[in-house]
Order: C-alpha cells, then structure tokens, then sequence
C-alpha cells in the first residue's frame, strides 16, 4: 500500500490514531481541517491518515502538516448511501477499510471516521470482533447535562435497533467503563430508561434488565440508580443512561433538534429590536458561554463499545471543530488503553461458556426456590 510523511516511530501503537479521511458528508477537507486543531494542542500524538493520496498531500501542505501525518492511499470510498453488505463484500479498497485494518494489524490503537455509520459498524465488526459475551455492540453518545462533569453518556445511541435484557445488562457494564475512563469517575451512577421511575412499569424485558443490572453493580463497580425518564438524559440523577437502540436514536436526535431550535428562536428574539440587541451586547459573554456548553460539537464522537478495538464514530456533518473533538476523543481512549478495560471488565462481570445472564440468573433462582 502506498505511503507518504512522516515514519511511525518511537510511540506505542496502542496510542496512535488511525484516521478515516474520506467518511462523511463534507469530505477530506474537514477532516484535514479538524485533524489541524487537534494537533495545535497535541503535537506529538502520531497519525495514521486513510484515503487518496493526492487529495491528502495538498490538504496537509495547505495546513503544515506534511511531516507529521503518515497518509496511507486508499482509493475508494465509502458513500453515505452504501449498504452494509456491500460495504462488507466490496469495501476492502476504501479508506474506511484501511484505516480498520491499521488497528486490527496493531500499527494504530483507535479508529475515527465521519463515514457511513451501518457501514463503519458492519466493517468493524468483521475485521475487529466483538468481545467475548457481546452479543450485540452499542454506540455510547455524551449528553450535556447538570453532573459535575457536564456530560451523561447514553448507550445505544443506534447501533441496534433491538435490545434484550442480556444486551442492556452488557450496555450498561460498557457504559459504566466508559463513563469511568472518560471521566475519572471511580463509580458511575447508572440508570435504566423507562417511562416511568415505578418498577412496576415498562416492558418486560426492561423489567427483567432491572433486575440484572441491580444484581450486576457490585461486579461491574457502579452504582445502579434504578428506572430513569427521558427528563434525566440532561439531569444529574445518573451519569449512565441504558436504553436500545431505537429510543436512543430518537432521543438523540429529537435533543439535537430542540437545540438547534431554541438556539434559533433566541437568535431572532435577540435582535428584533434595537432594546434586545443592546441587551443581547450586554449579556454577550453569559450567550457565548452557553452557547459553548450546549454546543453539541463539543460532544461529537460516538464510542464503538463491545469490539475488541476502540472505534469512534464521528457525525457525518461534522465542521473542522466536531471532527477535531472526535479525534480528541480518540486520543483520550487511546492514552488509557480503554479497550482493554473495557474487554477485562465485561470478563469479570458477565457469565462464561456462552450463557446468558438471565438464564444464569433463571438457573439461580431455580435452586434456591427447590433448596
């Protein structure tokens, strides 16, 4: 494979990026852009860059970074329109293939790419495995919100749309992982979405997952809060939101779209008058630094959890600082070996021999009923 910049030397593999630069709606130019920002704060970190090579060449002179990004040539792409099958049957000269390959070979630690997300996940799954007891991977999204950190992550943001009990119990172990390495908190709050905080309700699979979660804390080391409504994803009674796929994806999605709502309506109240608009000069530093903390930019970059390998989904449309945040993301995982944990944690906390933990938990209670 075709290889120009600088040779990756001197750092362990498990800590440097391996780049998707072709994914996403806006193209290499602001991944490039983004890749920019992160290295003005992180110039030391070694980065492996997939995609054509001509493109890639002048995108780095444009920026300075022809000496320090390694650019391997891919010459096919991804498209935002392409089935995961075909991706899995026909992607191997692409860059989101080759910058998976670069993980799963060991030369780099940590996948990004803006690009297809049922593609990412499919190639990720076939070329990275999932963990031993992952049945199925989830994606775990930042929320902001009132905790002291400023952020809950929520898990599955969409990487499935179906979830059993088994599968919450194991998002839910995943999620407290993550909350501890993205945020150093010794034992994360973990919560169950439902519609209602009553045990009483909810389907019976969430029913049965309460249960499993609550008796799996002590192994997992988090502390389980119990049912949560969607009014705690920005709240700070937990700091780990469990849900499947569907919901998270919607919720998500609907939180996006009231930001960028309110962030609009406030825009046009500020300056429909000469009043407001000398109000909103006034009150311009409480507004920017609002408008910092909602930014959802700041939170851009899903973890890929449950594969045997750290990959992080950046949004498609993401501009230069999203990309940048997703690639920080990456970094921070990467530093702290967070795969690793993550493949130990679920070892000690999950059934062996492929059994599941409600049928574990069945089996338990069976005996003690005949004892």
């Amino acid at each position: 494979m075709a290889q120009t910049g600088t040779a990756l030397t001197g750092m362990e593999a498990s800590r440097i990026l391996s780049i998707d630069a072709m994914g996403g709606d806006n193209g290499p130019a602001t991944v490039v852009a983004g890749l920019a920002l992160f290295l003005k704060k992180n110039p030391d970190t070694q980065v492996l860059l997939h995609g054509r090579i001509k493109e890639l060449t002048s995108l780095l002179a444009k920026h300075g970074l022809t000496s320090k990004v390694t650019i391997r040539d891919a010459t096919d792409v991804v498209t935002m329109h392409d089935k995961p099958s075909h991706v899995v049957r026909h992607g191997k000269a692409t860059s989101m293939w080759s910058a998976i390959e670069a993980v799963r070979t060991g030369e780099a630690g940590v996948v990004v790419s803006c690009g297809n997300t049922g593609g990412l996940m499919a190639m990720s799954m076939l070329r990275l495995r999932k963990i031993d007891g992952v049945n199925r991977p989830a994606i775990a999204c930042l929320w902001p919100s009132r905790n002291p950190q400023g952020f809950n992550v929520m898990l599955d943001a969409g990487a499935d749309i179906r979830a059993d009990q088994d599968d919450l119990l194991t998002y839910a172990l995943m999620g407290a992982s993550y909350a501890r390495n993205a945020f150093d908190l010794s034992r994360p709050r973990v919560g169950l979405l439902n519609v209602g905080t009553e045990e009483h309700k909810g389907r019976a699979e969430l029913k049965v997952a309460h249960e499993l979660i609550g008796s799996a804390s002590a192994k997992g080391d988090f502390n389980y809060v119990g049912f949560v409504e969607g009014g705690n994803l920005p709240g700070n009674v937990c700091d780990v939101i469990v849900t499947d796929g569907f919901t998270g994806n919607v919720a998500l999605k609907t939180g996006e779209g009231i930001a960028n709502l309110i962030s609009d309506l406030l825009r046009d109240a500020l300056k429909r008058t000469p009043l407001s608009i000398l109000g909103a000069l006034l009150a311009r530093g409480a507004l920017r630094s609002l408008k910092k903390r909602v930014d959802p930019r700041r939170v851009n970059g899903g973890v890929f959890l449950g594969l045997t390998k750290t990959v992080i989904k950046s949004h498609g449309s993401a501009d230069a600082t999203g990309v940048a945040a997703a690639i920080s993301l990456a970094n921070r995982l990467a530093k702290q070996k967070f795969s690793d944990k993550l493949a130990a944690r679920l070892a000690a906390a999950l059934p062996h021999d492929g059994e599941r933990a409600s049928d574990a938990a069945s089996n338990t209670s069976d005996k003690e009923t005949t004892a």
